[in-house]
């Protein structure tokens, strides 16, 4: 499975260093769906099977869509946009890649050139030798501790699969369970649900260390099925399309309790269709 056909539309920042996107504001909110959140110290959220959800990496924020959970980007965006989210009932996930390495990020400096890989297809974006987990695990745990002091619920991890991409280095999928089992740990002890993002043929593995996973086109290259650890299990598996016609994925994903929703590659709020 490559991560290259699609991933999450063009980065946020490698956009913003090309000058092509004001940073992320917040438009007025919408009616409050429930009470502001809280958690409880020393715990998770838990989301539900059922998630409403809403996905948005760049551009200004729209806190207007009823839906229970927004996923935006964990550096870009602010917590006073969190504090918003969370008083008008919404949780929000922390888009935070974990896999490569970007030279748009504030931390970029942080990576030696020996974890630098091969790029994986985005501008500024280099796969990372994961299995360097004493260079690795403290600049991810310090990214971690970044989306939790905003305020932030849960996180997205991305680029969990360089086992099964051209990363430059001899990643086997032993190596690659092994980091993402520490990233689903980690966060899981600053207090935040985690998703598994994509790499759906570690699911059977990996369900019981997340609390849902977020798959990209499942159901336009038929991979659905690999996400049935998490819904045996009452958990979400949200999915984004990017290119066919809710009336081709919709009754589907219904019918599976899958949460699909048709987005535009660019993720900036322009296009946005749920199944529910």
């Amino acid at each position: 499975m490559s991560s290259v056909r699609a991933r999450r539309g063009l980065s946020t920042a490698a956009l913003a260093a090309c000058g092509l996107i004001a940073a992320i504001a917040l438009l007025p909110a919408a009616p409050a769906l429930a009470q502001p959140i809280k958690t409880a110290p020393g715990s998770w959220w838990r989301p539900p099977q059922r998630l409403s959800w809403y996905w948005q990496l760049q551009g200004t924020i729209k806190n207007t869509e009823p839906v229970a959970a927004y996923d935006v980007d964990g550096f870009e965006t602010s917590a006073a946009v969190l504090d918003a989210l969370h008083a008008s009932g919404r949780r929000a996930i922390c888009y935070i890649d974990v896999g490569t390495a970007e030279t748009f990020r504030p931390d970029y400096a942080s990576f030696p050139k020996a974890v630098l890989g091969h790029s994986n297809g985005w501008p500024g974006e280099r796969w990372l030798d994961i299995r360097a987990l004493a260079t690795i695990e403290p600049i991810m745990h310090a990214r971690f501790r970044m989306c939790r002091e905003k305020g932030f619920d849960a996180v997205e991890p991305d680029n969990i699969e360089a086992f099964s991409n051209r990363s430059g280095f001899p990643i086997d999928a032993a190596e690659q369970l092994r980091f993402n089992e520490w990233v689903a740990e980690d966060t899981h002890a600053l207090g935040m649900a985690v998703l598994q993002k994509n790499d759906g043929e570690q699911s059977t593995t990996l369900e019981p260390y997340f609390d849902g996973a977020l798959s990209e086109q499942c159901n336009q290259y038929r991979e659905c099925a690999s996400f049935e650890p998490y819904l045996s299990a009452g958990k979400p598996v949200l999915n984004a399309e990017y290119h066919l016609a809710t009336t081709r994925f919709c009754v589907a994903d219904e019918n599976s309790a899958i949460m699909g929703a048709r987005f535009n590659l660019a993720l900036n709020g322009a296009a946005y269709k749920p199944c529910w």
